[in-house]
C-alpha cells in the first residue's frame, strides 16, 4: 500500500482525497519509482475540475522525480537506484510511488536535485518546445509572455534572455513584476492596471511583437491578438483564467493575417526521441546556469488540496513541489 491523492468526482480542491492504494509490481517495460518530489502544475487543476477528461476515479499529477525501486520485464535502460524524473505522465504522480514506462523516464544528471527536476520537467520542457519549436526565438526578437512570474513564465524569461531576446512580460502585481524582472524580463506590464497592447506598442515603437505566449486563456486572448505584428503567431498554451471561447477566425485576417496555435507538451514529446531531445536541451541550459529552478513553495503531499487552492488564487509564484 502507498499513499496517493485521488479524485472520485470532478470539482474544486475539496474533491482531492488522500488515501491508501494498492500498487502492483511493475509490468513489462515499466519500473516502480519511489517519488521524492512531485511537481504541481496548472494542468493538474484541469483534470481535477473536469476540463480535461480522465477516467474517474483516478490519480492526479504528471510530473515527479524519484528513485527506481523495481524493474519490470524487459527493462534494460535503467537499474535499481537510478535517479529519474518524468514530466508528461502517466497520470498519478501525486503518490508516494508509481509504476511508469521506462522509456518515458529520463535520468537526472549529477548536480540537479530531485526537487529541481520535479519542478522543472513539465514546465521546463514546456518552455523548451514553446521557445525552440513552436516559435523559434532568435537573438534580437522581442516577445510577449503572459504570467511572467508564474512557474512557466519565470523559466521562459531566463531561457529567452539566454537566447538573446527582449522579453516583455505581464504580471498582476508589483511584487510579481519584480520577480519577472529578476528572471530576465526587460519590461513588465501590470495587466490589471495598464493597457497591454498600448504598452507593447510603446515598447516596440509601434512594431508590436512576432509572437505572444499566453497560458492565461480567456482573460488575455483578445489583448494578445492586439499585441501581434502582422503575420504574428499567437501561442495559446493554457487556460489559467478559463477556456478561450469560440472565435470567428476572420478576426485573424482583420488583425493582420495572424496565426494561432494551441500546442501541448504531450504532442511535442510524443516520440521517445523527442522526449529525450527536449529533456536533454532543458538539462543543458540548467547545467550552464542559464536556467534555474525557482522552487518557492513546498507542501506535504497530504496538503495537495491547499496547494491547488493557493495555485488557483494566484498566491503562488515560481515553482511548487509536493513532498511525499
Amino acid at each position: 500500500m502507498v499513499k496517493a491523492v485521488r479524485i472520485h468526482k470532478t470539482g474544486g480542491p475539496e474533491v482531492l482525497s488522500y488515501e491508501d492504494i494498492d500498487l502492483t509490481p511493475p509490468g513489462a517495460g515499466q519500473v516502480r519509482v519511489r517519488h521524492t518530489a512531485i511537481g504541481l502544475n496548472y494542468i493538474d487543476t484541469y483534470f481535477r475540475s473536469g476540463l480535461y477528461p480522465a477516467p474517474i476515479p483516478c490519480g492526479l499529477g504528471l510530473e515527479a522525480a524519484g528513485v527506481v525501486e523495481e524493474l519490470g520485464d524487459g527493462v534494460t535502460t535503467l537499474v535499481v537506484g537510478d535517479r529519474v524524473a518524468y514530466g508528461s505522465g502517466p497520470l498519478g504522480a501525486y503518490s508516494q510511488a508509481q509504476n511508469a514506462p521506462a522509456n518515458r523516464l529520463v535520468k537526472i544528471p549529477d548536480g540537479v536535485s530531485d526537487k529541481d527536476a520535479a519542478a522543472m520537467m513539465l514546465k521546463g520542457m514546456t518552455v523548451q518546445y514553446l521557445l525552440r519549436r513552436t516559435y523559434e526565438v532568435k537573438a534580437g526578437d522581442t516577445i510577449l509572455f503572459h504570467a511572467a512570474a508564474g512557474g512557466v513564465g519565470l523559466i521562459a524569461c531566463q531561457w529567452a534572455k539566454h537566447l538573446g531576446a527582449t522579453v516583455i512580460g505581464t504580471a498582476g502585481s508589483e511584487e510579481k513584476a519584480q520577480l519577472a524582472k529578476q528572471a530576465g524580463a526587460d519590461h513588465v506590464i501590470l495587466y490589471r492596471d495598464e493597457d497591454v497592447p498600448a504598452r507593447v506598442r510603446d515598447i516596440t515603437d509601434g512594431k508590436m511583437v512576432p509572437v505572444v505566449y499566453d497560458g492565461v486563456g480567456k482573460d488575455t486572448f483578445d489583448m494578445s491578438l492586439d499585441c501581434l505584428a502582422p503575420l504574428g503567431l499567437m501561442v495559446s498554451f493554457g487556460n489559467a483564467s478559463g477556456a478561450v471561447p469560440p472565435i470567428d477566425i476572420s478576426i485573424l485576417n482583420l488583425k493582420g493575417s495572424l496565426f494561432v496555435t494551441r500546442p501541448s507538451l504531450a504532442a511535442y514529446t510524443a516520440s521517445d526521441a523527442d522526449l529525450a531531445m527536449t529533456a536533454a536541451d532543458l538539462f543543458d541550459v540548467m547545467a550552464k546556469g542559464a536556467v534555474k529552478a525557482d522552487v518557492r513553495q513546498e507542501y506535504a503531499l497530504a496538503d495537495a488540496a491547499q496547494a491547488h487552492t493557493d495555485l488557483e488564487a494566484r498566491k503562488t509564484t515560481g515553482a511548487t513541489v509536493l513532498i511525499p
